[in-house]
């Protein structure tokens, strides 16, 4: 599903060259969830913007769902996260203008042919997924962070995303909030095809993870297997057959 190959990427600050990413490799498999630790600084997020097109890196390869990313231009990466990618911010980018509704079906809105009746549909759906459908009317200020949270996760998956990407979900939450959107985004991991990558600095997350990347000075220096690694398997497979039929 992802694949990324001896990455370099740095910055020139003040006239000093600041390297980020030092020859950083790794794969992940369709399905999986992988989450991405590491203290402040350490290239984490800088990691997940190449990884999804965002930013390009110095030298490497990104392959995703078998597209290399880097011979694409913006045109065409904007096309791909539009159809393939869902993301998730720690500061939800929820449109302040619109109801919650109306921000779970924007990415349909913009890159699907669906009719309006469709669409709310299937926005209703998600809304009820993550059990925020009674508040389908609310507006972002009308919400609280873990309930604007869980209005994102849904508008990340609406769209069926072949891989979602997490930057700090949890870091603008509260303790019992934070981990209502992890728990949340592994559940709905295992009941989609979406391989979940979450960047974090909360190593509590090794517990819902099947990997863990552990990152410092810009490098994987540790890989964990996650503890739900082998009970997540089956349900998987269960998915997948059912959706065959």
């Amino acid at each position: 599903m992802l694949q990324v190959k001896n990455l370099n990427k740095s910055y020139s600050i003040s006239g000093k060259k600041l390297d980020v990413l030092k020859d950083v490799s790794f794969r992940i498999e369709e399905g999986e969830f992988i989450a991405i630790i590491g203290p402040s600084g350490s290239g984490k997020s800088t990691l997940l913007a190449i990884s999804a097109g965002l930013d390009r890196p110095d030298e490497g390869e990104v392959i995703l769902d078998g597209i290399p990313l880097l011979e694409k231009d913006e045109d065409d990466l904007a096309k791909l996260r539009g159809e393939k990618i869902g993301f998730i911010f720690q500061n939800f980018q929820l449109i302040k203008s619109l109801n919650a509704l109306e921000n779970v079906s924007l990415p349909l809105v913009l890159n699907s042919d669906f009719g309006s009746a469709r669409i709310k549909e299937l926005a209703l759906t998600w809304l009820e997924k993550v059990s925020m459908k009674e508040r389908a009317l609310n507006f972002p200020g009308q919400l609280s962070g873990g309930e604007e949270q869980r209005i994102a996760i849904a508008r990340s998956f609406i769209h069926n995303p072949k891989i979602l990407f997490a930057d700090e979900p949890t870091a603008n939450l509260d303790k019992k909030n934070g981990e209502m959107v992890m728990n949340l985004l592994a559940e709905l991991n295992q009941k989609t095809s979406s391989t979940l990558i979450v960047v974090t600095h909360d190593h509590s997350v090794a517990g819902l993870a099947d990997r863990v990347l552990e990152m410092s000075d810009g490098k994987i220096v540790r890989e964990i297997v996650g503890k739900t690694k082998s009970n997540k398997k089956t349900p998987v497979k269960k998915k997948t057959a059912k959706k065959k039929r």
